[in-house]
Parts: C-alpha cells; sequence; structure tokens
C-alpha cells in the first residue's frame, strides 16, 4: 500500500481509445476552423489526431490511447460511404464482431461500430454495451447521425448553423465558429438545478443531445429521437432472489469494463458502490482522496476496505481546499456555470490517479439504481401543512429559514424538485433583475418531461433521478472533471442492462423508511464481503465546505454578488449564510471568463 482498413485521411493517431470529437457540415465546412475545434479539445485525446474533409464536410477525432495498438484503428474511419467519428467503449464489441461478415483491419470496437452502423443504421444502438457519443456521415445520401448512450456518461453537443450543422463533445470546440448570445433562460434554470439541463446550453443555438437520443440531419432539417426507453414494470421477486440475481449481474457486468490495453484503477471512497466495484474485480488498483479535516476524510474507511479486498492501494490527501484554484477552474471546465462544489474534488482525484493509469471505475450511478439518497426514506413532501406554506409566504425568501420554509411548504412534484434542485424559484425571481426573469416561468419543465404519474412514489423519484439530474449534473462533473486530466473514468453500476434489472426491482425492497436507510439488497449482498462495520458509515460526500469558508472570507462573496449586479444580472445583496452561495460565486466567475 503507497501513499503520496477501414482507412482515414488525415492525422497520425496511433491507438484507438476515448477521445474528443468535432465535426461541421454545410458551406461554413473548413479544415481551418475544424483544426481549432480539435486544438480545443487536445485534453480529450493527447495521444493524436485525425480528419477528414469532403465538400461541405470536415469531421475530427481526438484521441486517448487505451485500446487496439495499431495504426488500423485511426478515426476518422471511412468504410464506403460511411465516415466514423466516435467517442466511448463497447465492452461487448468482441461478441459483436463474431456476428459480422468483415472482413477486418483491427482489433478495436471503431470498427466493429462501423460495420454495425453501416450495415443496420441506427437500430444498431440496442444492441451496443457499453458508454459512446459518435457521429457517422452517410456521404451517398448526404445524411449525419449523432448519437449519445443510453444513460449520458459521454456528452455530445450540436449546433444548427444556416445550411449545416456543427458538433463537438464539448462546448468549447463550438466557440470557434462564433459566441452566440447568453440564453437567460438557462440562468435561471442554473440556478433552479445546478446545472444548464439538456437540451438547453448556457448559450442560444446551441444544444446538448440528450441521453438516449439521436440526431439524424438531412436536407437541412434535423429530427432527434429517443431510441433507449426502458420498462418500469415491477417482476415480484423475493429478496434472496433478487440478491442473487443482482450478484451474479454484478460479477457479469464489473470485470467486462476492465477491458482496456493501459492499467486500470478503481476511484475507492468510504462508501457501498465503490466498495462494491473493487470487489468484483481482482487485486484492482485503488485511489482515495482524503481530506486534512479528519470529519470529512473517507481515507481511513477506504484504506479498510482496500486492505480487506488486497487492493493494490494509494491515498492523497488534500491539505486545503484552495478555493481560488476551484472557481477559476470551474468555468473552463464546463464551459457553462456549474453549481456542484464536489466537481473540485472528483478534479483532484482524477489528477491524482492519472499518474498511474489512463481508465478508472468509479461507483456513480449507484445511489440511482440501488436507492442510496436520503430523499427516498425521507417521505417527499409529508412536511406540508398551513404553517410552512404561510411562513414560506411571509418569511425573507432568501434567509436560510425562509428557504426552508419554501421546501417544506411543496407537495408533489414541486415537493421533488426542492429535494433535487438548487435554488427555489421565489428565490430566483427575488435575486434576478427584471431582464433576467421571466413571468411564469417553468422552472419545473425539465422534470416534468420525466413525471410519471402512473409509478409509485420511490419509482416516481428513481426515474427522475436516472433522466435528469444523473446525467446532466453527476455525468458531466465526472467527465469534465476526469477529462481534464486525460483519464477515462467509466461508471460500471450505469452499465444499461444492470439499470434495467434494478428498475424491474421493487423499491420496496431496497428502502426502509423506518430506520432511514437504503439499499437493502446492495447490504445484505455486499455485509459479510466487506469489513465489519463499513455498511453503517453514514453517507457523506466530496462538496467543499463552503459557508464556512465564506464565513472567513465575505469579501469575496461580496465582490462576486457586486460584479454581477453590474452586470445586470442580480438585482441585490445575499449574505454568505445564503443556501446556494457557490451557485453565485460560480456564475460569476464564468461571466468573468467568458463575459
Amino acid at each position: 500500500m503507497k501513499h503520496d482498413a477501414p482507412h482515414v485521411t488525415g492525422g497520425r493517431d496511433r491507438l484507438r481509445a476515448m477521445c474528443g470529437i468535432a465535426g461541421i457540415i454545410g458551406p461554413q465546412a473548413n479544415l481551418d476552423t475544424l483544426r481549432q475545434m480539435s486544438v480545443r479539445l487536445q485534453h480529450r485525446g493527447p495521444d493524436g489526431e485525425g480528419a477528414w474533409s469532403a465538400r461541405d464536410v470536415v469531421l475530427a477525432h481526438r484521441r486517448l490511447s487505451i485500446l487496439d495498438l495499431s495504426e488500423a484503428a485511426h478515426q476518422p474511419m471511412v468504410l464506403g460511404s460511411q465516415v466514423l467519428t466516435y467517442n466511448g467503449e463497447l465492452y461487448n464489441h468482441e461478441a459483436l464482431r463474431a456476428g459480422l461478415p468483415g472482413p477486418w483491419h483491427s482489433t478495436g470496437d471503431t470498427e466493429v461500430l462501423l460495420h454495425l452502423l453501416s450495415r443496420d443504421g441506427s437500430a444498431c444502438l440496442s444492441k451496443l454495451v457499453g458508454m459512446f457519443a459518435f457521429a457517422i456521415w452517410d456521404a451517398q445520401h448526404r445524411r449525419l447521425l449523432l448519437a449519445r448512450d443510453r444513460l449520458g456518461i459521454k456528452p455530445l453537443y450540436y449546433r444548427l448553423l444556416p445550411q449545416g450543422i456543427a458538433f463537438a463533445s464539448e462546448l468549447k470546440a463550438l466557440m470557434e465558429i462564433g459566441v452566440p448570445a447568453v440564453d437567460r433562460s438557462a440562468v435561471r434554470d442554473f440556478l433552479f438545478h445546478g446545472y444548464v439541463p439538456a437540451p438547453k446550453t448556457i448559450y442560444e443555438g446551441i444544444a446538448k443531445l440528450p441521453a438516449g437520443h439521436t440526431l439524424t440531419w438531412e436536407d437541412g432539417r434535423a429530427r432527434i429521437e429517443r431510441f433507449w426507453d426502458p420498462s418500469t414494470e415491477i417482476c415480484v421477486r423475493s429478496p434472496q432472489a433478487s440478491v442473487e440475481l443482482l450478484d451474479g449481474l454484478l460479477g457479469e457486468v464489473l470485470p467486462a469494463q476492465t477491458l482496456s490495453d493501459v492499467p486500470v484503477g478503481v476511484f475507492l471512497s468510504g462508501g457501498i458502490d465503490s466498495a462494491l466495484t473493487a470487489y468484483y474485480l481482482d487485486h484492482p488498483r485503488t485511489y482515495t482522496l482524503g481530506f486534512e479535516r479528519g470529519a470529512r476524510s473517507e481515507a481511513d474507511a477506504a484504506r479498510r476496505v482496500a486492505m480487506h479486498l488486497d487492493t493494490q492501494h494509494t491515498e492523497m490527501t488534500a491539505l486545503a481546499a484552495d478555493y481560488g484554484a476551484a472557481l477559476d477552474a470551474m468555468p473552463r471546465l464546463f464551459d457553462e456555470p456549474f453549481g456542484d462544489s464536489a466537481a473540485w474534488s472528483n478534479y483532484l482525484i482524477a489528477q491524482f490517479a492519472r499518474r498511474e493509469v489512463k481508465v478508472a471505475l468509479s461507483g456513480e450511478g449507484g445511489d440511482e439504481i440501488f436507492c442510496g439518497y436520503p430523499r427516498y426514506w425521507s417521505n417527499v413532501g409529508a412536511r406540508s401543512n398551513f404553517l410552512n406554506r404561510a411562513l414560506a409566504g411571509l418569511l425573507p425568501p432568501l434567509s436560510r429559514l425562509g428557504s426552508s420554509m419554501q421546501r417544506r411548504a411543496y407537495v408533489g412534484l414541486p415537493a421533488y424538485a426542492a429535494a433535487l434542485g438548487g435554488l427555489t424559484a421565489i428565490q430566483i425571481d427575488s435575486l434576478l433583475c427584471t431582464d433576467w426573469r421571466e413571468a411564469d416561468y417553468d422552472y419545473l419543465w425539465f422534470y416534468r418531461k420525466f413525471w410519471r404519474a402512473d409509478l409509485q412514489p420511490l419509482a416516481q423519484l428513481r426515474w427522475l433521478d436516472l433522466n435528469t439530474d444523473l446525467a446532466e449534473g453527476l455525468l458531466a462533473k465526472v467527465d469534465r472533471t476526469s477529462m481534464a486530466h486525460s483519464l477515462e473514468v467509466r461508471p460500471p453500476l450505469l452499465d444499461h442492462r444492470l439499470v434495467e434489472f434494478m428498475l424491474t426491482v421493487d423499491p420496496a425492497l431496497l428502502v426502509d423508511a423506518t430506520r432511514r436507510r437504503g439499499k437493502l439488497l446492495v447490504r445484505e449482498l455486499m455485509e459479510p464481503r466487506l469489513p465489519a462495520g463499513h455498511l453503517e458509515r453514514p453517507k457523506s460526500g466530496f462538496g467543499l465546505p463552503v459557508r464556512s469558508w465564506l464565513k472567513r472570507n465575505p469579501r469575496l462573496l461580496e465582490d462576486a454578488v457586486r460584479r454581477l449586479r453590474e452586470r445586470g444580472v442580480l438585482r441585490r445583496a445575499v449574505s454568505s449564510e445564503f443556501r446556494r452561495a457557490w451557485y453565485l460565486l460560480v456564475l460569476d466567475r464564468w461571466f468573468t471568463a467568458f463575459g
């Protein structure tokens, strides 16, 4: 244990890998702009670059070397009239290859995906096991297909142009075509959610392709369709049968996601999900980020798990949170306001692990599929009563007590949104200047898209989690903070086969509201496999202690609010006690960085 054949035009890549993609279709397509877009994505693929061009079409690819150590895996890859630029990993590519005629010129998954798409088009997406975002150009029919994986593990942005379209793995690449106006509704959404929900971005005219969707562009028109709509029908099983099925599925899914020609590590926290991930692997390398402040550190618990499972363990201690560095980094990482302060912890652990590995597995998604968040057993909306509702209307909306009463006053979907989101609608409207508000704005539009009145309350909340905050909040955080260091992070608990299975499990088998605990199946499965008492640890996160820091440095928030007021965004000041002060700090830094 330590401490501290298909062919391509252009490029000199050597290895098939996780990467960044970009392209322009239409009269604005030119190689100079494409090269600048590719440079903007260099951190996603520092090991090489490739480009392909034809009339009114340019496609780019950045490469991070993971799989297929051969020249034959270059991208963009061409097969007949089809040209593919692809970001992802298909864990079942060898099985898919066995059902295709070939001929084959490489051993990786890119060529397999290209053959499948050439033969079956978007119908092949149901066969893919993995994470992906790709673009395939059909030169014969002059048709572009974009696709983003089922859960949104990999990002994909697009921009409709006059007579064309552009796309890229990150917003920053699309800025090479010109910087559009800020979408003021997206600022409201950011304050409500802590992120800008798909399909919106912070810019007018640039969109995120939602998770589990395709976009087909042809004859100047774009058509967006959902290709994954898993069943939510509950299967009646005993707890023991569910545990046995889960055990078998985890034993299949997790080892398969170590597919790589380079070393693979595991992010190990003090929680259940990362320990579960490490258990199903054979003596993996594990990495833990600890904090100087012992109350917030999970290093001791992670170390006990590492010793128990006999992993190759390495620890890093963050001596103190560098808030200035964190705030300066956020705009460049996400290209739009992003309010989860735990992103800085993710950034540090990715930086640390990248010294030794290019691929890491993480436990993201476990709380969503296994019902691990406190809101699953807290009977959301049950505290609404006449007194709470009256106080919500009388107390200052930005005070801590006023905020609490607002959240307690809600029932139904607004109550779920309050449990999931950032500021309340009342708080946002009281903060923003007139030009940034909109009368009767529907702050619930994103959640409303996925509200399932036909599901029981626990299943409703799990469905919301999987379709909203997971892709645009949690997974965006993991992707940007890891790829900033050219580290590929895989969340094996979000393998769609595992997600589909868990959606058939009655949430009542996962949550004990009386004992205020979730993940019952996982607890039963893992209790004899982990150190004694590990599953009794209270749930904790890696968010920064922003409030205590602002008490010591009130000037920082004062200056941020002053600048936002001078920009005409905010109309009033807030105190350092403000519950979501970090959102305002991030918003100020984003405006400062991007204007």
